[in-house]
């Protein structure tokens, strides 16, 4: 697990921003925007793996999370691509209908939650806008030799971006258009060689399909991620419990109405984070002791039982006390 991102100082969201600006904004497919962020400087940006993303703040106020997509090659460019969500908060329509070409933007990151493990082969599986954590992996392990397929859905082939970036790997690549071929099936899932890994992004129905039909396969042959928050159920306890700051002694009690990340923030101690809502991993943070409620959309089953981290902004705690490393 990553180490504690408790600071010291300063206490807001814009810790390690970049400024870059939009040098190409283009349409990709139907609702679906391409962005490419370069460095004002034409200074090289950080480098990246498969599955990672940036924390792009909006002119707006609001920050939000994209797959980076593009060339992980390229160190002076960063692309991403955006979907109008119909039930927007203000985040996919101001890049849609706000942001231009020219216009400066602040980035966190990247960072990676949704890394591509070694294995013998892979199944991709995506919806929609769930391509664009997987592209740069198909390419990752084109590059290592590694045998692999893609099953792409989406609601109709006018919506589904890059298909013509797709089209070079030929028969590895299934595009099933709901409109055309109905649901994905996800038989695949369960019928792929030992050793191959899946990996699945995509509206949260695919996702819970997935989970289920893959229920009985061992713990790691399936990986996820959510662009948003799945639903969770009521927290385990309904009362105060305590958090100890393990290298600074000292304790906060969080009350059933507030998040962990608030209590902290409230008795002075910061905590990097931008989601808040258990999807990013910003916030991730070591635990020393005690047992956590985890409520993220990021942990698998088997991360959660062994309850070393947890994400203080929606995770709770099921014991009286959680020990935590800041």
């Amino acid at each position: 697990m990553s180490l504690s991102r408790l600071a010291s100082a300063p206490p807001n969201d814009a810790v390690g921003k970049v400024r870059l600006q939009v040098t190409r904004k283009r349409l990709l497919a139907e609702g679906v925007c391409g962005l490419e962020l370069t460095s004002p400087e034409c200074a090289r940006l950080p480098d990246w793996t498969p599955g990672s993303h940036i924390d792009l703040s909006l002119g707006n106020g609001l920050t939000r999370q994209y797959s980076l997509c593009g060339d992980r090659w390229d160190p002076y460019t960063y692309q991403v691509a955006v979907l109008r969500e119909f039930e927007s908060r203000g985040g996919s329509a101001y890049i849609h209908d706000e942001l231009t070409e020219g216009d400066l933007v602040d980035i966190a990151g990247p960072r990676n939650n949704f890394p591509l493990a070694p294995a013998d082969g892979y199944l991709f599986v995506a919806g929609g806008i769930g391509i664009t954590p997987l592209l740069p992996m198909l390419e990752q392990a084109d590059l290592l030799g590694t045998p692999w397929r893609l099953l792409y859905g989406g609601r109709r082939r006018s919506s589904m971006a890059f298909l013509d970036r797709l089209a070079a790997w030929g028969d590895r690549v299934e595009v099933c258009p709901q409109d055309e071929s109905g649901l994905l099936d996800l038989a695949a899932v369960t019928a792929q060689p030992p050793g191959t890994k899946v990996y699945c992004c995509g509206p949260g129905p695919l996702l819970d399909a997935a989970r289920s039909t893959a229920a009985g396969l061992p713990a790691g042959h399936l990986r996820t991620e959510r662009f948003v928050a799945g639903v969770v159920p009521p927290p385990v306890r309904s009362t105060a419990f305590d958090v100890e700051l393990a290298r600074s002694g000292v304790t906060v009690t969080v009350p059933p109405g507030a998040s962990v990340l608030d209590a902290l923030a409230g008795a002075g101690v910061p905590v990097l984070a931008s989601c808040r809502q258990g999807v990013c991993g910003t916030c991730e943070t070591d635990v020393l002791a005690g047992v956590p409620d985890h409520r993220d959309s990021l942990l698998d089953e088997e991360e959660r039982r062994r309850g070393d981290c947890f994400y203080p902004c929606v995770s709770r705690a099921a014991s009286d006390r959680l020990v935590i490393d800041a």
